[in-house]
């Protein structure tokens, strides 16, 4: 399916490219991991620009601080803000949790933590995997107890990103533990500084820190913190998991990544004395890894079509995510090798090309097929949900 923006969506894709243009210094670009504290508090500042614009939620209602735009007027605000490497997005907040608080939540869940996050005020992080539990979700340990008005929550999550910066956090217990494993499971919210929460860094192979662990000690949850029903939380998990696995948020990072990579093809020669973007076979890559950006993107676009009928992507957002990592690793994995040893050097080195995000982004976005869900889980929704197949 191909997507026409109307007049109205290309009049503000053009006034947020202004203010992209005007309004964020070209040392704030590409910041992405808030690394240090100093870039931390830009992202925040970023994030409060944006707020007071309105644009980290403006296609949700207006009853919870939204602006009632479009969902395509959404997806070019995510398409613009990845292609040009802005910070201060907040996607736990914005695009996971607040859709399904809207979904399974109750009113007064609703009033409570939505405004804030539509104000940019508050840091969110996801509790899904355990040591033991990952693509099998469903298998989870971590303990709720009921006990009066609480529950007094014991376990461990892990490859919780951004745990370490979060204010809240929202996560999956197991509630009965009779129960068959899709069962039995809750959905709980917790400020990050209750007593018994602590923070255990985890350092990616890139060098990066953006994972934790995050440990459960007695930890007391009010039962007004439940999302949707007691022993249900299953349906409340997939319905934020299908929100987190669509996104344009892939392909335009391919694409920018690619428009990158044809400049430098373009500038550079090769040992014959002419341009690499002369080479036949890596002409013929670039229009290979084109092709899949383009279909990346209008998967993207379909799933954002979906949302704004009211209806919740399930296998299109598997389909997404599956085509949409699998791009990024090639992109990036093709970009070192076009850039031949300078592509072994990492950002910081003197002699990098490309700010030394080709190897840096290779062994970053190693985790992309893993992580919301492997590619080999998505491929069992789709082949079950989407095709009908049968269960193995």
């Amino acid at each position: 399916m191909r997507y026409e923006f109307t007049a109205e969506e290309e009049a503000f894709r053009a006034e947020l490219l202004e203010w992209i243009e005007n309004e964020v210094p070209e040392d704030l670009r590409g910041i992405g991991r808030a690394a240090s504290d100093e870039e931390w508090e830009n992202e925040l500042r970023v994030r409060r620009q944006l707020a007071d614009k309105g644009w980290l939620t403006l296609a949700w209602p207006t009853e919870y601080g939204g602006q009632g735009a479009p969902m395509m007027q959404q997806v070019i605000f995510n398409e613009e803000m990845v292609y040009h490497r802005i910070p201060g997005r907040e996607p736990f907040g914005t695009r996971m949790l607040a859709p399904t608080l809207m979904v399974h939540g109750t009113e007064e869940q609703r009033r409570k933590y939505l405004p804030p996050i539509a104000r940019g005020e508050v840091q969110w992080c996801q509790g899904y995997s355990e040591p033991d539990s990952g693509s099998d979700l469903a298998s989870l340990q971590m303990r709720a107890v009921d006990d009066g008005d609480d529950f007094v929550v014991n376990g461990s999550k892990i490859w919780t990103s951004l745990a370490h910066r979060a204010d809240w956090i929202f996560f999956l217990v197991r509630t009965d533990p009779d129960a068959p494993k899709h069962r039995g499971i809750s959905f709980l919210l917790a400020p990050m500084d209750t007593p018994g929460i602590s923070v255990e860094p985890i350092i990616n192979m890139a060098g990066h820190h953006s994972f934790n662990q995050v440990f459960f000690e007695d930890v007391r949850v009010p039962k007004e913190n439940l999302v949707g029903e007691l022993n249900r939380g299953w349906y409340v998990a997939a319905t934020l998991l299908d929100f987190e696995r669509s996104g344009v948020d892939y392909p335009a990072q391919a694409r920018r990544t690619l428009d990158d990579l044809i400049e430098y093809a373009h500038s550079t020669l090769g040992a014959d004395g002419e341009p690499l973007s002369k080479d036949p076979d890596i002409r013929r890559k670039f229009v290979e890894l084109s092709i899949e950006t383009d279909a990346a993107r209008s998967i993207a676009y379909e799933v954002a079509d979906m949302q704004a009928h009211g209806e919740i992507p399930n296998k299109e957002a598997s389909m997404s995510k599956t085509l949409g990592t699998k791009l990024v690793q090639d992109v990036y994995g093709f970009g070192v090798d076009l850039l031949g040893m300078y592509g072994q050097l990492r950002p910081g080195s003197p002699r990098a090309v490309l700010e030394g995000r080709m190897l840096d982004m290779q062994l970053t976005t190693v985790a992309f097929t893993i992580f919301a869900g492997t590619t080999e889980i998505q491929k069992n929704i789709i082949a079950t949900r989407g095709l009908g197949l049968p269960r193995g």
